[in-house]
């Protein structure tokens, strides 16, 4: 790979961090709105995804239950990609569309919120699992890109959509990551105050 392929990538993400900027700044700030008062409430979010989004939810989970960038007591996010016995028995038993759905139906509750990742917003078991939460009264903060697909079209006006302005995969996923800091710090911030970097 040529030095120049390669800073072709960082040009390409950098001037979609900037040109997203201005676009998903309202709807990062209102999912934060969103997560504070579910949290605040005692309730939990829920994340799913497939592949990289996958990996993001594992990651954002991590970084609530955990800590982002200060101490802090825990904070409940589960991640629904990650036991691999649940996700195959309903895989082999029921459908792979099912994987996330069923989870949502044995954990979510009102006023719990719902993570859902797919980069191209087509992705099968996610729209099954966002219909469940709908179903349960949780609300949805979905992280798309492509124009938003089958998953815009779900939404109610409850509910928030973080669309990346771009169709490359890559591209889309990188700015999602940027998005799930961007969603701890400010749940941090909401909950705990300051600037986060006491």
């Amino acid at each position: 790979m040529t030095n120049q392929r390669i800073l072709a990538h960082f040009h390409e993400s950098a001037e979609l961090k900037v040109k997203a900027a201005a676009v998903l700044a309202q709807p990062i700030s209102q999912a934060v709105e969103l997560m504070f008062t579910a949290l605040s409430n005692g309730n939990k979010i829920l994340a799913c995804g497939n592949g990289g989004s996958a990996a993001d939810c594992q990651h954002f989970a991590a970084e609530l239950v955990g800590r982002f960038e200060r101490e802090r007591l825990p904070l409940p996010a589960l991640a629904l990609t990650t036991d691999t016995s649940i996700l195959t028995a309903v895989s082999n038993d029921y459908s792979y569309n099912e994987i996330f759905s069923k989870q949502v139906q044995a954990f979510g509750q009102s006023g719990d919120v719902l993570l859902a990742l797919s980069t191209s917003g087509n992705s099968a078991n996610v729209l099954a699992a966002i219909d469940v939460a709908l179903e349960r009264d949780m609300r949805i903060i979905a992280l798309t890109g492509k124009g938003g697909g089958a998953m815009a079209k779900r939404l109610t006006d409850a509910d928030v959509h973080i669309c990346v302005p771009h169709d490359r995969t890559a591209r889309i996923q990188e700015v999602h990551l940027l998005t799930i800091h961007c969603m701890c710090d400010g749940i941090d911030v909401a909950l705990f105050g300051g600037d986060g970097n006491d």
